[in-house]
């Protein structure tokens, strides 16, 4: 038995979870947000600080108000004094890794009940703030000084993709297209107006090949989990999922040392979710995909392998993404049309809890056992994967 397979699947589970309704929020301290959620989801569980012993945040973005010693700061505020902190933070995909850090602390008895929030001024910040990969020194020195950014990052994994494998524009915007029908459906979200594929390729371009509907939004929000034991899990208001699988990767840190654009490192965090959960990919009927731009859900959703290298032009074409296809994603809108503070993996995670509780906001899919979700940090740098569903 691997490392991986001793992932203690089943032990813990998410028994709350509260997502801000907020999108704008020009005057709200990201602080603040920590706090109305870490209550909202405390209240969902039924539980309260008082019960609270292990935190985990990352808050080191200027829009998160953070800096040194940033979870600390939060625990502060909100009034947590827990025995076990965890401040990892790997980007978007921050929050899962926090989930499987918490599993495995739980299982080792440093603490029983885990709160896990995020929130961020993406929106409304209003002290500048450079773009977050910015070291000149390291690998740095070959990027940074001629302008390189998160979005033109992403569009030259595009780029070497589209030429290597025949992907299109068209449909790379239908991603844009499907996760709007959903978002269409959930009152929460940023934007609900339905839009098509040319109204995509219209959109004005941001980084060849990407236009401004291929990219997230840009909002205010927060999110918290609540993680306990399975058995404390019984006695909680109202139990949740189990984390059945867990894995994580990193790959780079700025793109020119990224060894293959083409593919992600949750080739890697996903083969070991899958081990620890003793699933597969063709077991997944649902997931929840970072989508920071529409290229960052097709090399994912090859990664995890749910397409086969170089066909996930034709298995978006063919409506597979979609409400009767053979995965919905995202199914709230996801960071392309619902909301995207920073860090969207919270969301992920939350809508995962959602579908499998039968209440998401946007399209509710019927009974659904499993959910996938995975994370994306960095300049495609760094990934987490999560598999939730019924404990064996």
């Amino acid at each position: 038995m691997s490392a991986h397979e001793k992932f203690p699947s089943g032990s813990a589970c998410i028994v709350g979870a509260y997502e801000s309704p907020r999108r704008k929020a020009p005057d709200i301290h990201p602080f603040q947000i920590h706090a109305e959620v870490i209550a909202g989801a405390l209240a969902d569980a039924g539980l309260s600080l008082a019960d609270v012993d292990g935190f985990a945040t990352a808050a080191s973005f200027p829009a998160e108000a953070g800096w040194q010693l940033s979870a600390v700061e939060v625990a502060e505020y909100v009034g947590l004094r827990p025995s076990w902190l965890c401040s990892t933070d790997i980007g978007g995909a921050m929050t899962l890794s926090h989930v499987g850090n918490a599993v495995a602390a739980i299982q080792a008895g440093l603490c029983k009940v885990v709160v896990i929030s995020y929130a961020a001024s993406g929106r409304s910040w209003r002290l500048p703030a450079t773009d977050f990969n910015t070291g000149r020194t390291g690998p740095g020195q070959y990027e940074v000084p001629y302008g390189a950014s998160t979005i033109s990052a992403y569009a030259l994994a595009a780029t070497r993709y589209m030429h290597q494998f025949g992907l299109k524009s068209e449909q790379l915007a239908q991603i844009a297209v499907q996760m709007r029908a959903y978002a269409n459906r959930n009152p929460q979200a940023m934007y609900r107006d339905l839009i098509t594929v040319d109204d995509v390729l219209s959109s004005p371009m941001i980084s060849t090949p990407l236009h401004k509907l291929d990219c997230c939004v840009v909002s205010d929000s927060g999110g918290a989990i609540v993680v306990t034991s399975a058995d404390r899990a019984r006695d909680t208001r109202r139990s949740g999922p189990a984390v059945l699988g867990f894995g994580e990767a990193i790959s780079h840190g700025q793109m020119n040392q990224m060894a293959d654009l083409t593919t992600t490192a949750a080739e890697h965090s996903g083969r070991r979710a899958y081990a620890s959960a003793g699933l597969g990919p063709q077991d997944i009927r649902v997931a929840q995909v970072y989508d920071s731009f529409t290229i960052t859900v097709a090399l994912t959703l090859e990664a995890l392998g749910f397409v086969k290298r170089g066909e996930i032009g034709d298995f978006i074409a063919s409506g597979q993404l979609g409400p009767e296809g053979r995965l919905p994603i995202n199914t709230d809108g996801g960071g392309l049309s619902s909301n995207h503070s920073g860090r969207r993996g919270m969301y992920a995670v939350i809508e995962a809890v959602r579908q499998l509780r039968g209440e998401s906001p946007g399209l509710q899919l019927a009974s659904p056992e499993l959910c996938l979700v995975n994370g994306t940090g960095g300049w495609l740098s760094a990934t987490a994967t999560l598999i939730l569903g019924n404990a064996k």
